[in-house]
């Protein structure tokens, strides 16, 4: 498969730059782990009618890069603002800071399914090794198969990009490598909850304190891409490392412990299912919005961990960036 652009990742940033690059009359070809798009904006059927998003929850703007997609998304009914801001679980008002928390119709991976319809993706393929050869990249899956492109975008979590270049004898600069090392990620353990019986939760359906272990709990049915009650809840970077390891039994016994306070009376939890995110959360992150590497022909880095901040809003203008970059070098080229 030959391309303009190797992009490896299919998560939001892998994704947009794709579009950005086409956009500039240039081809990509995406490789992507997973068996769906979308990475961090992962959306799960529970049972017949119910429904939860496992890793990003809402996206916020605060960009003009990403306002002006999302006005067109409001405009086609696929994002709606589910609220303005979180209760912290206590009887003060819900705190809102004015920016509009948005979600996706439903779930959160429906958006990255839209940006990924007509772009050339091969799906369940594992990038092993990555090889320069005349200036052109050539990389091959976990089924053996090769793709040649130009440039190549490398949007995976840092740590899983590092390792991938290292096994390959890919070189870096070496201020590019020690930049890019520091960037360090938080892990996330993931309960989603099957309820029976009814829950009380405050508007618009979501808890959020920061100096709980558990720090998220959230109604996907308020949310409005349930139809049953599912619950989804997230323990805090501090937890999920020293816990990782720790028997599933005891991971969601923590986590339903945080969903309890918000049973009616006669309610249950049902069904716990523990999901692991090891990458959820750039904790250190690189202050530009991506990276293009010194001493070698059209490698770019991007993700949320670019740009300083973090989450759906930074993973999106990662790519335009890092998209309209190789475009940019491409032509120059």
């Amino acid at each position: 498969m030959t391309a303009d652009v190797l992009i490896v990742g299919a998560g939001i940033s892998g994704l947009i730059a794709a579009r950005s690059l086409r956009e500039r009359g240039y081809s990509a070809q995406l490789i992507e782990k997973a068996r769906g798009v979308g990475g961090r904006l992962a959306t799960q059927k529970i049972g017949e009618f119910g429904q939860a998003d496992l890793g990003a929850q809402f996206f916020t703007v605060r960009t003009d890069a990403l306002r002006r997609h999302v006005d067109d998304w409001l405009a086609k009914d696929l994002v709606y603002v589910w609220g303005t801001g979180w209760s912290d679980g206590s009887v003060k008002p819900t705190h809102s800071d004015g920016h509009p928390r948005f979600a996706v119709r439903g779930g959160m991976n429906q958006l990255a399914n839209y940006l990924a319809a007509d772009l050339d993706i091969a799906l369940d393929r594992l990038v092993t090794t990555i090889q320069l050869e005349d200036d052109n990249w050539i990389l091959r899956d976990s089924d053996n198969r090769t793709y040649r492109g130009r440039a190549l975008l490398m949007t995976p979590p840092m740590p899983a990009t590092l390792d991938v270049l290292s096994s390959s004898d890919i070189s870096l600069h070496p201020e590019d490598f020690t930049q890019l090392r520091r960037i360090q990620f938080g892990p996330c353990l993931c309960g989603i909850h099957e309820i029976e019986g009814a829950i009380e939760m405050p508007e618009p359906g979501a808890v959020q304190n920061f100096q709980n272990e558990v720090y998220w709990v959230a109604d996907n049915r308020a949310k409005g891409i349930s139809k049953s009650t599912i619950i989804t809840s997230h323990a805090n970077a501090k937890y999920s490392r020293q816990n990782w390891d720790a028997s599933e039994a005891d991971i969601i016994q923590e986590l339903e412990s945080a969903v309890r306070p918000y049973l009616s009376p006669g309610a249950r939890i049902v069904s716990t299912q523990l999901k692991k995110w090891r990458f959820s959360v750039p904790l250190t992150t690189y202050p530009h919005e991506y990276m293009l590497a010194r001493d070698l022909p059209l490698l770019a880095f991007a993700g949320d961990a670019f740009g300083g901040r973090g989450r759906v809003e930074g993973a999106f203008v990662s790519g335009v960036s890092a998209g309209y970059a190789l475009a940019d070098a491409l032509a120059d080229g």
